[in-house]
Formats: C-alpha cells, sequence, structure tokens
C-alpha cells in the first residue's frame, strides 16, 4: 500500500496512473472536495492535515510501504512532513514536481524569492494590485499593501469560506475579493485584469498545469507589471527521488516494490 499526499489536479491524474499499474493507494487531502472527485474515480482517500507525528502513526497503522507526494509545489511545510516521516520509517519518497517554466526576460517582469520580497515589489510599484497566491499567505500582502492610499489590492482566491472571512477580517474590502475557482482561459484573465484595472499581477511559479503560464503571458501582453515569486527550492537525497514525469516516478515505485516485497515499516 502507498500513502499519496494529493494537493493539486495533476496529483489526482497521477494517483489513477498508479491505480491503474495496480499500484494500491490511499490519497490524502486536505479538503472533502477534493476527496470527493478522488472517491468518484475510484480512489481511496482520508481528509485532513498531517502533520509529522500524524503521518507516522498512519504510515505505521496501515503498514504503508512507500510515500508519494503530490502536494502543491510552494507545500514546504506538507513536503518537509513527508520526507521526515518516511525517514523515520525507513521507506521510500518519491515526490512528483511539476517542470519549471522558462520565461524570456521582460522589462515588466520582477522574479522575487518571497512572498515578502513579493509585497515589498508591489509596494514600490503602487497602483491596483491582483493578489493570485491564495488566501494562506494574505497576512503578509495585508500588512505591507493595505495601509497605503496609492494601492489597491484585490485578492483572486478559491471561493471557500475560510477565504472570504480572513480576506474580510484583514481587512480587504468585499469589492476587492474575487472568489472564483480555475484554471482560467486568457479570455477571462484579460477581463478580470481590465474590469479591475489591473496595474500589477503577483502569481507564483507553480508550473504550466497551474495555469501560471496563461495568466502572466496575458498580463505581460496587456503591459502590466509582473511579480512572480520563484519556486522555493527543498532538496532530497534519500531512498526514493524527485520527479517530473508520471512514467518515471510510476516505474521508480514500481521497481522499489518489486525488489522489497515483503518490507515492512519500522516500528518506531
Amino acid at each position: 500500500m502507498i500513502l499519496m499526499l494529493c494537493g493539486t489536479g495533476d496529483a489526482r491524474e497521477l494517483a489513477l496512473d498508479l491505480s491503474r499499474r495496480g499500484l494500491s493507494l490511499l490519497a490524502s487531502v486536505v479538503t472533502a472536495s477534493a476527496a470527493e472527485r478522488l472517491e468518484e474515480a475510484g480512489i481511496r482517500t482520508r481528509t485532513g492535515r498531517l502533520d509529522m507525528l500524524g503521518m507516522i502513526t498512519l504510515l505505521q497503522e496501515g503498514n504503508y510501504r512507500a510515500v508519494v507526494d503530490g502536494s502543491h509545489p510552494f507545500a514546504l511545510e506538507a513536503h518537509a512532513n513527508a520526507i521526515r516521516a518516511a525517514a523515520a520509517l525507513g521507506l521510500p519518497y518519491y515526490r512528483y514536481e511539476r517542470r519549471s517554466l522558462a520565461f524570456d526576460s521582460h522589462p515588466k517582469l520582477i522574479p522575487v524569492h518571497s512572498y515578502e520580497e513579493a509585497a515589498l515589489a508591489a509596494k514600490a510599484i503602487k497602483g491596483s494590485v491582483m493578489l493570485t497566491t491564495g488566501g494562506k499567505t494574505l497576512e503578509v500582502f495585508a500588512q505591507v499593501l493595505l495601509g497605503d492610499p496609492e494601492v489597491r489590492l484585490t485578492v483572486r482566491l478559491l471561493p471557500c469560506l475560510e477565504n472570504i472571512e480572513k480576506c474580510l477580517r484583514l481587512g480587504v474590502e468585499q469589492r476587492n475579493i474575487i472568489a472564483l475557482q480555475g484554471p482560467f482561459s486568457r479570455k477571462m484573465n484579460e477581463a478580470m485584469f481590465r474590469h479591475y484595472g489591473t496595474q500589477v499581477m503577483i502569481t507564483k511559479e507553480s508550473g504550466a498545469q497551474g495555469a501560471v503560464d496563461e495568466k502572466l503571458r496575458t498580463a505581460l501582453d496587456m503591459g502590466l507589471y509582473v511579480i512572480l515569486i520563484t519556486r522555493p527550492q527543498l532538496l532530497f537525497d534519500g531512498i526514493g527521488g524527485v520527479y517530473d514525469s508520471f512514467d518515471a516516478l510510476a516505474e521508480s515505485v514500481q521497481a522499489e516494490l518489486a525488489e522489497r516485497p515483503e518490507y515492512r515499516a519500522v516500528k518506531r
């Protein structure tokens, strides 16, 4: 049995691919909606966040033989917990990472390395700023940008109650909240940028599957400044590996499990 962390749409496709290859797995997701989509596709799930100790307990109780990490590229805490839990039990760890996007230099493309740096860059430019990085780090941008009379902060995020409540609690006006589920087409992005008079767009380099490429190129073609938060790096050198191909990851998992058919997790 494999424990797989599913945090993106492409992770769902990977789970289906592994299942079609005859690999038994349990998909761990954060939200009920994500669980529902996987269950509809015939993938068994569990719901809720897992810290390292919780993951170790789950792996031991289910006698899992491998961990496959399909969390979002920016989910550093989830990656770290999975790596440590697998290492504690002597289990192989495999991570799927979307291929990074390569962008040509552009006078209005501003790469940064952190959310804090992105907020400060937007504050320096001023104007109407559309934030498309989700609700998890909204505090960083609210603290830097909401008090500036020369900045209008518009927030685009998933339409869940937690996100809306967080926006209102931090002082984001209702008229500046765009609660929509992507991915968005070029025409949809362009319409939103025009409607809100966007001059600066903030996004994360999460890969083509997250529709970042479409959003970014639309913004640059319209003459907007784009602040791009580059992908964080979390190195891994234990049993398993990091892959940007479904086939390569699946083949590696199959080979590892075939080599150790009687593997049992180490009891702590």
